[in-house]
């Protein structure tokens, strides 16, 4: 599926193939809260680092998070104009890249279910709205992105 996004001032925007769409993912780690606003929800696409295109590259600058008092390898991609997170990128896996759907403009398909991340991390006034076939997790779930949706059949082939 081809995804367009874009920052909210309209410095930046990309496109890029996406075989895992499904928005399914909410994260309540401080990094995400903290970087992408709000309660969370951020890495939670997945995408073809060689298929990304990006219009106004010279707006965006990169940000390393600090996990267990150490820099992270993951590059997040923001807009340094607007400061829109747009992506994570690490070099440890490069065929991929991570859009937030938050940065997405394409419609995205509604997921079936979704996964509670981070749980353990989650300040109290983050009430998470967990459905009946969501499952929750305190840290991260083994399944990955590409795993969660080619085991419910969902993996796109456009």
């Amino acid at each position: 599926m081809l995804l367009e996004g874009s920052c909210h001032c309209g410095a930046v925007s990309f496109s890029l193939q996406s075989s895992t769409p499904y928005p399914y993912m909410r994260c309540y780690c401080s990094i995400c809260r903290k970087t992408a606003g709000g309660g969370g929800y951020a890495i939670n696409l997945g995408g073809d680092m060689s298929t990304l295109k990006v219009e106004g590259e010279e707006n965006i600058s990169v940000f390393h998070a600090r996990i267990d008092g150490e820099e992270s390898e993951g590059e997040r991609r923001f807009c340094k104009t607007c400061g829109s997170a747009l992506w994570v990128w690490d070099p440890r896996w490069p065929e991929l890249v991570h859009p937030f759907a938050s940065a997405i403009d394409t419609d995205l398909p509604v997921p079936p279910e979704r996964v509670h991340l981070m749980l353990a991390y989650a300040p109290d006034w983050v009430q998470p709205d967990i459905g009946d076939k969501d499952q929750q997790f305190d840290e991260y779930p083994l399944e990955s992105i590409a795993g969660w949706h080619d085991k419910r059949g969902l993996v796109s082939k456009d």
